[in-house]
């Protein structure tokens, strides 16, 4: 029985200046900075983690068939969309359909860890 590797995201928040200041690093070698915990809290909001369960659980073809599946509207899934893809918890994998390109998203992420240094 073959092994599926865990793919793992790493989020460190540590304290600077009084403040928190939060750190990503991906496997591309690119960190990302974040203000502070709100930037992360808002990452990790309720709605991203209806569409990350939606994106699971019921393979939507497109961001608009993502849209409709969440009775939201398509402008704010699709900015959700776009921070889960900048911070490498999904990709949007384009598809070519008769005369128009679709953007399917997937989710490239099995586990989310956050540090905490106080």
């Amino acid at each position: 029985m073959a092994k599926t590797k865990t793919k793992v995201r790493e989020i460190t928040i540590t304290e600077s200046k009084g403040a928190f200041s939060i750190f990503k690093k991906s496997r591309t070698k690119k960190d990302y900075d974040f203000s502070g915990v709100l930037a992360l809290r808002q990452l990790l909001s309720n709605e991203k983690a209806r569409i990350l369960d939606v994106i699971k659980r019921e393979n939507p073809k497109s961001i608009y068939d993502l849209a409709k599946r969440l009775g939201r509207g398509f402008k704010s899934v699709n900015d959700d969309i776009k921070l889960l893809e900048r911070f490498g918890f999904i990709e949007l994998i384009e598809e070519k359909t008769k005369n128009r390109v679709r953007h399917r998203p997937e989710i490239i992420v099995d586990t989310v860890t956050i540090h905490l240094k106080i």
